[in-house]
Parts: C-alpha cells; structure tokens; sequence
C-alpha cells in the first residue's frame, strides 16, 4: 500500500523544482497589491496552472513521522488543535495561501470533495500567509476566497506551533494525510490535484 511507504515518499520531493508545474512558491509574490487584486478571480483562469515538470534530487529529509501539537484559530475564530485529527480515520490537510492561484483555482472542487467525503474523512485547510491576529488583509482575503469557492470546511490559520512541518514545506498547495493518531500517513501531493487527493483516500480507506 501507499500508505506504507511515507520514508521512501518523501526523498526527492523537498527541492520543490517539480512543484513549480502547478504550484506556487511559499513566499508570496513582491506585489502584494497586484496579487491580492486578482487573487479571487484566478481561479478562472487555467493559464496560472501551467508549467514544467523537472526531476526533483533524492535527499533525505528528516520529515516528521507526525503532525505536531498545536493551538491554533481557524477562519471563524475558533480554537483548533490536533485533538481535530482524532475525530476522523484520515484526514486530508491542503496547505494553501492567499497568494497562489491554483490553490484558489482548486478550492471550488475542494469544497464539493468536501461535502460529500465518508463520514470517516476530513478535509482541512492549513493557510500559510496569514501573520497572526493583527493580518486583518490576509485573513479577509481568505474569507473571499473560500466563500466565493463554497469550501465550508475548517481552514487553519498556521502559526509557529506548525514548524516541524511548515519548514520542509517548499510550495503550495501541498497536501499532507493524517491518521487518527496524527500520524502522517502516504505520499504528499505538490501541486493542485484533486483526483490525486481522492485516489489517496480511497486506496487508503480500502486498506483499513
């Protein structure tokens, strides 16, 4: 199963190049004003998606085998921690950011996925670009952007408490796969792919 093989998944994908073909970098772009003025609207736009695929080297990584402990705000206000991981046999976590069109171009889709998932699967939201209580611009972005998607699942609001993962996280959207012992479980997907995200979870509930 794939599930199994998390060590082997992960060498050769942290140099982020292959990311680049439907991806964005985990900075956001230099002009902010430009990006937040047509971030909302890209995800109309198939172009934003488009790139190349390059080999990615082997390295190892030192990824962490489990998501760690946090205390965190989802988009709404409410307290969030990895408690959220035990409600669920798996859950899907898509990190995203404001900034990147085929994040936004994917959440519409990612929001159906959503409401129609097992009652044993979660969907949640990570999002990268949001600096804390006082970001008010980043955060009202991301309200935009999921309520014009219809993507009603939790949204996270990374912080500092994300480190042991968000450091080896080179671009998103990335998708990571969590067991309901935190555990992080299968390959990461870099690059906007709903029906790779669906494949996962359905090989993975056909081995439990």
């Amino acid at each position: 199963m794939r599930h199994n093989n998390r060590r082997a998944c992960w060498l050769g994908i942290l140099l982020g190049v292959a990311l680049l073909a439907a991806g964005c970098g985990k900075t956001p772009a230099e002009d902010t004003e430009q990006v937040e003025k047509s971030s909302v609207d890209a995800a109309q736009s198939e172009e934003n998606t488009v790139g190349h695929e390059e080999e990615a080297a082997a390295v190892e990584t030192g990824f962490p085998s489990q998501m760690p402990s946090f205390t965190a705000k989802d988009l709404d206000g409410n307290t969030v921690t990895q408690d959220i991981f035990g409600e669920k046999d798996l859950t899907v976590v898509n990190i995203w950011g404001t900034f990147c069109n085929p994040c936004i171009a994917e959440m519409p889709e990612l929001g159906e996925w959503a409401a129609s998932m097992p009652d044993n699967v979660q969907l949640v939201g990570l999002i990268v670009d949001i600096s804390g209580d006082e970001d008010t611009r980043h955060h009202d972005l991301a309200v935009e952007i999921t309520q014009r998607a219809g993507a009603e699942f939790t949204h996270i609001i990374a912080n500092a408490d994300f480190n042991a993962v968000m450091q080896w996280i080179v671009g998103v959207p990335t998708t990571l796969f969590v067991d309901k012992e935190g555990n992080l479980v299968g390959e990461p997907i870099i690059g906007a792919d709903v029906d790779g995200y669906k494949t996962f979870v359905e090989e993975y509930l056909n081995g439990l």
